[in-house]
């Protein structure tokens, strides 16, 4: 659906994107995740036509941003971060002119309406002016224009920034519904935000794409492989020449060591490119009748995997 190629900008002599490539398929829910200024912003910007790039390309749907930019944008519903409604206009009449300028047959308007009503929970509200609503509202009333037109693309840029605990589970469960119909590359820099809501991500740090994948091949790329917590008994030197001589362990360290009659009760973290390393450590203990009390795989939080990867 969106193939970006070598996609660059700068401003005057800032350089705000460098060459980022990436692809998203139709149906996939992609998060884009960056430091605030890290270059998510322009990027999108440039994807839905509202910037031109200095060099590089992008298709949406076939259709290039330079010959095609039209078609794009009716390709893409679009909710930049501060989104401009009208506060004067009560919803019904802004989305009935949102319908207008994104020229829906007149006879299908009011259908549409009804239709993002229903979708954004908006039947409360219908006939309040936009600037009495709150801040989630207001978010409702974004995503509802960015939807009527029925793209399949949507590019949402920040969409609960500023949006209190509440209002921020209610967008997300929004997000997750959409999602099941649409494409949706949402850029953020809330890192809960990609884990409720995406299938994969992609990290953008200092205007360069550095990493892109599913959470889980994100920690297994900045981890190094499975990581495994385990706690046994026996003798320490034992232990260890039994691990230096696993196959499966590619490397372990001892956390810490509890004192007992004979042997020690060894905490230890064990590395492992093995995804079956948990069983096959199991089956060692076992083998060298050592004591097992706790054993448990370790994984990396995505805030641990993006501190990692942007230097934080």
């Amino acid at each position: 659906m969106i193939k970006v190629e070598n996609l660059t900008k700068y401003y005057g002599p800032t350089l705000a994107v460098d060459k980022v490539s990436f692809e998203v398929q139709r149906g996939e829910v992609v998060g884009f995740l960056g430091p605030n200024g890290a270059g998510k912003t322009t990027t999108m910007r440039m994807i839905t036509c509202f910037l031109t790039p200095t060099s590089g390309e992008v298709s949406v749907a076939g259709n290039s941003i330079y010959d095609d930019s039209l078609e794009v944008r009716r390709h893409i519903g679009y909710l930049p971060e501060n989104c401009p409604l009208y506060p004067e206009m009560n919803v019904v009449d802004y989305l009935r002119y949102i319908a207008e300028l994104r020229q829906i047959a007149p006879a299908d308007r009011s259908q549409r309406i009804r239709q993002m009503i229903e979708v954004t929970g908006l039947e409360d509200v219908l006939h309040k002016d936009i600037g009495e609503l709150s801040k989630g509202y207001r978010q409702r009333v974004g995503l509802a224009q960015t939807m009527i037109h029925d793209p399949e693309i949507l590019i949402l840029d920040e969409p609960t920034s500023g949006l209190d605990p509440n209002q921020i589970v209610e967008i997300r469960q929004l997000i997750k519904k959409i999602g099941r119909e649409k494409t949706i590359i949402l850029s953020t820099h809330i890192l809960p935000e990609v884990s409720a809501t995406c299938n994969r991500v992609l990290i953008i740090n200092d205007a360069r794409l550095v990493a892109s994948g599913t959470t889980d091949e994100l920690v297994a790329g900045a981890q190094g492989g499975e990581l495994v917590t385990a706690t046994l008994k026996g003798p320490e030197d034992e232990v260890f020449e039994g691990l230096r001589a696993a196959p499966f362990v590619t490397d372990f360290r001892k956390v810490k060591e509890e004192p007992a009659d004979g042997a020690k009760w060894l905490t230890l973290e064990i590395k492992s490119q093995d995804q079956q390393v948990g069983e096959k450590l199991f089956r060692l203990v076992v083998e060298k009748n050592w004591s097992l009390s706790e054993l448990r795989l370790e994984k990396m939080s995505l805030e641990e995997v993006f501190a990692r990867l942007t230097n934080a």
